[in-house]
């Protein structure tokens, strides 16, 4: 399939890569990364399900694994392909990671619309290091491209992260970082599916920080026990 019958949300994904791994390389610092994460999905009733996180990721620069995160969320569905969730996240800081370990509350709209999916996930962080609660804006799309009925698919999605408050602990307002993903979705039997995918996350030049591009091997387990196969957006 040629590039010119793609959607043209996949070309500004795209586009927005390209510009980024354009930039010099001397201005950047570059880190090779392992992202791994497991989803369940448990059904309560025919509109709410219950999803257990766990998330580990490894960093050549921050000597291994840097960063753990165990999680739930509570998911309300109120309409067809519309979903609603609040939940709790634990974030732990290993090795290299000089960041603190953080409590998080988290809300989201998922919406699903054939092929493309949304997010619009907001977090409040509480950081041991200050009493203010930082607060984060992720808006994410995804776009799925089906290959055969039975769920291998091609998925392209793109996040950003915006900080409306700064505090004492560290969390300075702004566009904080960019996070885009191109991988492939491998249907594991009914109720589980994998997303492997190339991860890259950038992080522009704030204060004296230089700016940062991670470049990431991104594996993501679900096991979906209400439905066959979803696309997961949880992280």
């Amino acid at each position: 399939m040629g590039l010119t019958r793609l959607p043209a949300r996949i070309y500004s994904i795209v586009a927005a890569s390209v510009t980024v791994l354009a930039m010099p390389a001397q201005a950047q610092q570059h880190d090779a990364q392992l992202w791994t994460q497991v989803n369940v999905n448990l059904p309560v009733t025919k509109q709410v399900k219950v999803t257990l996180e766990q998330i580990a990721r490894f960093s050549d620069r921050q000597d291994g694994l840097f960063q753990t995160e165990y999680g739930v969320l509570l998911g309300l569905r109120v309409a067809e392909g519309i979903e609603l969730a609040a939940g709790y996240r634990r974030v732990g800081a290993h090795n290299g990671n000089t960041g603190a370990n953080e409590n998080r509350l988290r809300q989201q709209v998922v919406g699903t619309f054939g092929r493309v999916t949304t997010r619009f996930r907001l977090d409040e962080r509480f950081n041991p290091r200050g009493n203010e609660i930082g607060v984060r804006i992720r808006p994410l799309l995804r776009y799925n491209h089906p290959l055969r009925a039975t769920g291998l698919a091609l998925f392209a999605s793109h996040e950003s992260f915006i900080l409306p408050n700064s505090t004492a602990w560290g969390q300075r307002s702004g566009y904080e970082r960019m996070r885009n993903i191109l991988g492939i979705t491998v249907p594991l039997g009914r109720v589980m599916a994998a997303d492997i995918g190339y991860l890259n996350q950038f992080r522009p030049a704030r204060a004296a920080a230089r700016a940062q591009m991670d470049h990431a091997l991104s594996l993501q387990l679900t096991i979906n026990l209400r439905d066959a196969l979803s696309t997961s957006v949880n992280d």
